[in-house]
């Protein structure tokens, strides 16, 4: 599989060492993936820009989120805009009622940890 072609936006990036979506950007990097970052405040990770609100994006294959239930309602259209292959709600992210909306676009939700499958080798 040619990574290079698989780009993942990753929802509640941050800067913040030790964070998880902070790990996945790295790890994504470090297994060939291209990556987007969107987060609530601007920064980098290495070298790639964290933007802020709803930034136009194309090509992407995998949303993996990192945002609570509460705070993605602003992000359902967002996010069906981009028409991913697959959203991944990582722990603490799980939602029923976007996961319904997302398969009813033909979109493939899955709970899971974008680093435990990054691990396993089923990302």
């Amino acid at each position: 599989m040619d990574t290079s072609l698989k780009k993942t936006l990753i929802v509640g990036a941050t800067e913040k060492a030790g964070r998880y979506a902070n790990l996945a950007a790295y790890r994504l990097l470090r297994h060939g993936f291209d990556i987007a970052l969107v987060g609530l405040k601007e920064g980098q990770i290495e070298g790639r820009p964290i933007q802020v609100g709803q930034p136009a994006l194309e090509d992407i294959d995998t949303v993996t989120m990192y945002v609570g239930p509460q705070n993605q309602p602003p992000l359902y259209e967002y996010i069906k805009r981009l028409k991913p292959r697959r959203v991944i709600f990582n722990p603490g992210a799980e939602n029923p009622e976007f996961e319904r909306q997302l398969k009813a676009e033909g979109i493939e939700p899955i709970e899971a940890c974008t680093l435990v499958m990054l691990s396993v080798g089923t990302y």
